[in-house]
């Protein structure tokens, strides 16, 4: 289906504009972002002059994906810090912004610690905030550097289970360089795959209320060069149905110690579709997703988003009419269920792919396994 549209694995440069940068212009440090509530209508950067700004932007999805928010956080810590705001209160403000993705309060702490070892150290409030700031880039870093090996993992992976390339691939959300400090998790995968001339589908959801899918990844995919097809959330089951589903690829917002994957709601029936229909389910995500202090998926906090985010459609330069700022597309006081997440339980996970290899099948012990292993690789 559509196949005529398949493109080389030739790849396109996507985009001058990193999803997250720090700068230090003479009015002092900032923490600029590519405000992703614009896409795909136009690239437009957001300045952060305080972590109150960076939390705002966290909230409204301006700046968002786990890892990303991760480094978001941290450099939410090193702005306090360099700007004399107090540390702890901003990093709680940051750390409490979106509950679900762990990655956030890991960054977060990150910087934290390193900005109150330097001052138990005896160094100034000077020295303390290049700390934060330094934590804050090797963790910008390191996540570059595990979308990369994730990207190596996961198309192995899909070799062994797929051999012979012309994968058709399904994936949700968007798990590409705009939630990353690299070129994404899942999404990254499915690139190294198009850049191998092994891809030859994307199948994008659409990923409704928010439009991740239809917004982001179609954007990303286009700007790659790779052949990619669009449809909302509640077609993927045809295509099941049809056989043209090799793997669907997600992202992870928290991994919990048994392996179940809290991700953007409407992860789980793609998991229960493909289970029926005998296709791998995998998960791609950084180390620093599994919480292993989070036991099981029931014990995994679920953010709930506001009504209107269902209620109204909201678009970069469309009229706004509605409460919330979009386009209502249901009765006024109409009530609206909006979880950002649902979670998968691990006997729906094909394999749950790390910078540090594959957990495959996926168990408490398999999953403690890889995360030590990715701990290793870290340290060198």
């Amino acid at each position: 289906m559509a196949d005529q549209y398949a493109q080389s694995g030739e790849d396109k440069q996507p985009t001058g504009i990193p999803a997250i940068r720090w700068e230090e212009p003479p009015e002092g440090p900032v923490v600029v972002l590519l405000d992703q509530t614009r896409l795909p209508a136009e690239e437009v950067e957001l300045v952060c002059t305080d972590a109150s700004a960076l939390v705002e932007a966290i909230r409204s999805l301006a700046v968002r994906g786990a890892p990303l928010l991760g480094i978001a956080g941290a450099y939410g810590v090193a702005l306090a810090a360099a700007r004399g705001f107090d540390v702890d209160e901003a990093a709680t403000a940051l750390a409490g912004a979106r509950p679900t993705a762990v990655n956030l309060s890991v960054g977060v702490r990150r910087a934290q610690e390193a900005h109150r070892a330097a001052l138990a150290g005896g160094g100034s409030p000077g020295q303390a905030a290049q700390a934060a700031l330094a934590a804050a880039r090797t963790l910008h870093r390191e996540d570059a550097e595990a979308s990369a090996r994730m990207a190596e993992h996961g198309l192995r992976l899909l070799e062994e289970l797929l051999p012979g390339g012309g994968h058709r691939i399904m994936t949700h959300c968007n798990t590409g360089a705009l939630v990353s400090g690299g070129e994404g998790t899942a999404l990254a995968v499915a690139l190294a795959a198009h850049r191998a001339g092994q891809l030859r589908r994307l199948w994008v959801d659409e990923t409704r209320p928010l439009l991740q899918g239809a917004r982001l990844t179609a954007w990303e995919a286009a700007r790659h060069g790779m052949a990619y097809s669009l449809l909302t959330d509640n077609a993927a089951g045809s295509l099941f149905a049809a056989g043209e589903v090799d793997a669907v690829l997600i992202g992870a917002d928290r991994i919990a110690a048994d392996g179940s994957v809290a991700n953007k709601v409407g992860s789980y029936p793609l998991a229960v579709l493909a289970r029926y229909h005998h296709v791998p389910f995998i998960v791609v995500a950084p180390a620093t997703t599994v919480d292993l202090d989070t036991p099981d998926g029931a014990s995994i906090e679920v953010e709930q988003r506001p009504g209107y985010e269902v209620t109204e459609i909201s678009a970069p330069q469309a009229p706004v009419t509605g409460a919330g700022g979009g386009i209502p597309v249901a009765p006024l006081g109409a009530q609206a269920y909006n979880p950002a997440f649902d979670v998968t339980p691990p006997e729906l996970v094909t394999a749950i792919v790390t910078e540090g290899g594959t957990a495959s099948p996926v168990t408490a012990a398999s999953l403690a396994e890889l995360c030590a292993r990715s701990r290793q690789e870290a340290l060198g």
